[in-house]
């Protein structure tokens, strides 16, 4: 099926009250785990890259596998840059055949993030390219960039923002955080917030650092040599309210290269006369796949492909 625009994902998610998965990857392996997982699940999904992954592996490499492969898979999905910063990042994107961006200057004054989108959005538009962009500031690390401080997004604020710029989809800050290390106690979201984003601006919404960090697989690369221990992450009851209250795209990252890892060390530390890599990869692939699956059915995604 040819890549869609991500509009047509989200309108159709917030139509229907359920969330898209949006799976980060930064190579083969993890690119083909996620729409393996898509497929078998019959589900709609967001393929995305961040500013770090096209340094890594270069655009050219990255959108190429996507664009080389989606006539292999029945499933309706889209490829995103997600955490754009700079306008010639999005342009770049756009020239590779990307069908949903995100620009990013959430860590910018109010008027710059809002005339910057509205910039984008602009371009964006005309092409049916999806735009997405981001109120608030999360904690935590994200594609090389750290924030300690929290700020969570003003309902009314993001009601005008929407207008202003005519964004496709809009990820409040709810209190969520970036990287495997989300929380010092438990899971704490702004739940009230996110309802009244939602009843203000009647538009899709992003739920970024929602990974859930399963201690099985933390306790797993702890056994074999890691260290990352007190990870935590969204457990899966808060995330399913969340999309009750009008996400309808998750982000998740973390959880699929803590899947790939564990299983890397532990395959590594097993089977040490091996020396074909495949041997170690396809089995973290797999792992991976399963993970998406697992994230798939919490999202409400399964067997969504048919509506499209």
């Amino acid at each position: 099926m040819p890549l869609v625009s991500g509009k047509l994902l989200l309108e159709k998610a917030n139509e229907m009250g359920f969330a898209v998965g949006a799976f980060n990857f930064n190579n083969m392996e993890f690119l083909k785990a996620i729409l393996d997982g898509a497929q078998e699940e019959e589900a709609p999904v967001i393929v995305q890259t961040t500013e770090s992954a096209i340094r890594y592996a270069g655009i050219d490499y990255l959108a190429g596998m996507v664009h080389a492969v989606k006539d292999s898979y029945r499933i309706p999905f889209a490829l995103h840059l997600d955490h754009g910063r700079k306008v010639s990042t999005v342009l770049e994107a756009i020239r590779h055949g990307y069908t949903s961006v995100m620009i990013d200057l959430s860590d910018r004054p109010y008027e710059e993030n809002l005339n910057t989108t509205r910039r984008v959005v602009s371009i964006c538009a005309p092409l049916n390219i999806a735009v997405e962009a981001e109120l608030g500031r999360l904690v935590g690390i994200e594609d090389n960039v750290e924030s300690d401080e929290e700020l969570l997004v003003d309902p009314q604020q993001a009601k005008e923002f929407a207008l202003r710029t005519g964004i496709d989809s809009l990820a409040p800050a709810i209190g969520t955080a970036h990287g495997a290390f989300k929380f010092r106690g438990e899971a704490k979201l702004d739940y009230d917030r996110l309802r009244k984003v939602k009843e203000l601006t009647n538009m899709p919404l992003v739920l970024h650092g929602a990974s859930g960090v399963y201690y099985e697989y933390v306790a797993e690369i702890n056994r074999y040599g890691g260290e990352v221990a007190g990870a935590k992450g969204v457990p899966d009851e808060e995330l399913r309210r969340a999309i009750e209250l009008g996400i309808n795209k998750v982000n998740t990252d973390t959880d699929l290269r803590l899947a790939f890892l564990a299983t890397l060390r532990r395959l590594i530390s097993e089977e040490r006369r091996n020396i074909d890599p495949r041997k170690f990869l396809k089995p973290a692939m797999e792992e991976v796949k399963e993970v998406v699956k697992r994230r798939i059915r919490l999202y409400g995604s399964s067997g969504m492909a048919s509506l499209f």
